[in-house]
């Protein structure tokens, strides 16, 4: 059926289709009511270079030079913090984080973007994102991802035996944020519930209209109309 005749099937069992609707609505309302608030922290890390770069000078003598970290970027700093991302989410760590199997509280150690294949070129940064329905919890654990974030910067570099000299220093960028609640899973439950109740809607109207339509066809009056007009024919 196009637009015009659905309209005419709603207009015409809207005694069908508005109870439906307006259970769909109900049901949204409460749903939207119960879905709880999450709340989020977050913070944002970056990894530099020590003053003096990767190296120690091969002579003691030589005191090399020295650059700025924040202008001494390369794809080893985008390297490292992929491992220690990737290391962050293993299910061992999220135990030790105290992230719950349930979910609340939760946390993202990403580099910004979903995409896991995106970890290495993004850059040497390093997000860090605290879930929980509890806005203090949130923030907890999004604090004990920052100091896991340095243990396991500092602990891979000791296990490497790399120079103090030359270790990754980690700068933290933004600290974990005052917690803000995201309602967006309630809207969207929500929405998926009015969208229910539209569908329902139409189902019912239209039920309703193919049990009528088949009640009058099978009933004696009906049945004498046809008679009536194949005898005149």
């Amino acid at each position: 059926m196009d637009f015009w005749q659905t309209m005419l099937v709603l207009f015409r069992r809207w005694y069908v289709a508005l109870p439906a609707f307006l259970i769909a609505v109900g049901a949204a309302v409460g749903i939207y009511l119960t879905v709880p608030v999450t709340y989020t922290s977050t913070a944002v890390l970056v990894l530099d270079q020590p003053l003096a770069g990767g190296s120690l000078p091969a002579l003691p003598t030589d005191k090399g030079t020295i650059t700025n970290p924040l202008l001494n970027f390369d794809q080893g700093l985008n390297n490292t913090a992929a491992i220690v991302i990737q290391a962050l989410n293993t299910p061992e760590v999220a135990a030790a984080m105290g992230a719950s199997p349930t979910g609340d509280p939760s946390y993202k150690v990403t580099n910004g973007s979903t995409n896991q294949q995106e970890q290495i070129v993004a850059g040497p940064f390093v997000f860090v994102e605290g879930d929980s329905r509890n806005p203090q919890a949130a923030q907890d654990i999004a604090k004990r991802c920052v100091e896991r974030v340095k243990q396991e910067l500092a602990g891979r570099q000791k296990a490497l035996n790399a120079p103090e000299q030359t270790y990754i220093t980690l700068d933290v960028a933004v600290q974990p944020t005052t917690p803000a609640a995201q309602r967006g899973n309630k809207t969207r439950a929500a929405a998926i519930a009015v969208l229910m109740g539209v569908v329902a809607a139409l189902c019912a109207a239209y039920s309703f209209e193919s049990y009528y339509q088949a009640r009058r066809r099978k009933s004696p009056a009906h049945e004498q109309s046809l008679v009536a007009a194949s005898s005149g024919a």
